[in-house]
């Protein structure tokens, strides 16, 4: 009800908005998405996702019109990825971004990184030729899973916390080890100038995603993508449109960064490949957050997605972290989607209201 007020609102108070509110994503504008799961996720947060008239009809029910999911083992086929392009399309989807995993001797710069490579170089190529626009992928040395727990946020939802305090001085892994920050730094580099040329030639962008949760350390190994000077640093190795990232507001307020302007600097470079669209409240930068409800944290998210417009910003945009509420405990086959609903409300209400910005309106108060 609040949702449909305020837009009634703005639409009154900018003339030619009702029109330009109702009509569709266009080229030049950020995309709305969500995740169809199609292979067995590597943290096992959920079973895959049939690709069937089922799921595409409950995402295109919600009003989305596109989505990512998971890709398969690498190396990729063009067939394959070709097959869920098309199936999706059948229903009225397109997919924007497939995740790329499975090299982790890559990753720690181990023996053996060369054919891993070759393979993320096939699977590049057979994106572009199926047209997949974006391949996102993770650079870890290790992910502080350990340190997140549940809170109970408003009439009982639940929220995802997160507490250094928990992972702080964790042994590293035997099949990780510990890295350095220049040790990543040089690992992440040889793969980028292995892969970004092919990426340029196939029309395809590689989108990282920062390190999240963002600590200093992570049982013993230093994290490339744990800061805005990293981000920077990263897009520098390769001069290229293809050697992006994915802004995530959320992780850049959890290292005490301004969403908005770092959402700048890199839109202004053409740098943001991906973005992930969430809110957070933060107690201690780096180390203590709580993950919210869209419209509940310290992010003014109607701000984001202003400047995501005023890049001309046209992939997709992700609600990632769905809370959960007492359907999701109650009805297990419902997972995320009633959360999805209502991130994906906000999310139309904000991509009608930016519409209006750009022709001269303002809401930069509005949370």
């Amino acid at each position: 009800m609040q949702a449909i007020g305020a837009l009634a609102l703005s639409r009154a108070a900018v003339p030619g908005l009702a029109a330009r509110a109702e009509g569709a994503e266009s080229v030049e504008t950020p995309k709305i998405c969500l995740q169809l799961s199609l292979y067995p996720d590597r943290y096992a947060f959920k079973t895959p996702d049939k690709l069937d008239e089922v799921s595409i009809r409950r995402v295109k029910q919600l009003g989305v019109d596109h989505v990512l999911t998971s890709g398969p083992a690498i190396p990729w086929e063009e067939s394959e990825i070709r097959s869920i392009m098309e199936t999706l399309k059948s229903g009225g989807l397109t997919l924007g971004n497939m995740m790329i995993s499975g090299f982790p001797k890559t990753l720690y710069g181990k023996p053996g990184r060369d054919e891993e490579i070759e393979k993320v170089l096939l699977s590049i190529r057979a994106a572009g030729r199926a047209g997949l626009p974006v391949i996102e992928y993770n650079f870890y040395a290790h992910r502080a899973m350990e340190g997140y727990y549940a809170e109970t946020g408003r009439a009982g939802a639940g929220l995802t916390a997160f507490d250094y305090a928990r992972v702080k001085g964790l042994p590293p892994l035997p099949a990780e080890g510990a890295h350095s920050l220049e040790e990543m730094w040089s690992n992440i580099t040889y793969f980028l100038k292995a892969v970004i040329p092919t990426a340029d030639e196939s029309g395809v962008r590689l989108a990282l995603h920062p390190n999240d949760p963002p600590v200093p350390i992570s049982r013993g190994s230093q994290q490339i993508m744990g800061s805005v000077e990293g981000w920077r640093r990263l897009i520098e190795i390769v001069p290229s449109k293809s050697n992006g990232i994915t802004f995530d507001c959320g992780v850049t307020r959890e290292m005490g960064d301004d969403p908005v302007e770092v959402c700048r600097y890199f839109g202004t470079r053409d740098r943001i490949n991906h973005v992930h669209f969430r809110n957070v409240r933060v107690q201690v930068p780096y180390e203590k957050y709580t993950e919210t409800f869209l419209d509940e944290g310290e992010i003014n998210m109607f701000a984001v997605m202003q400047e995501l417009v005023r890049q001309k910003y046209p992939r997709l945009i992700f609600p990632e972290h769905p809370r959960a509420l007492d359907a999701d405990r109650e009805l297990p086959g419902l997972q995320i989607r009633i959360s999805w609903r209502r991130r994906v409300r906000g999310l139309r209400l904000q991509r009608g209201l930016h519409q209006g910005d750009a022709a001269g309106g303002s809401a930069s108060s509005q949370r």
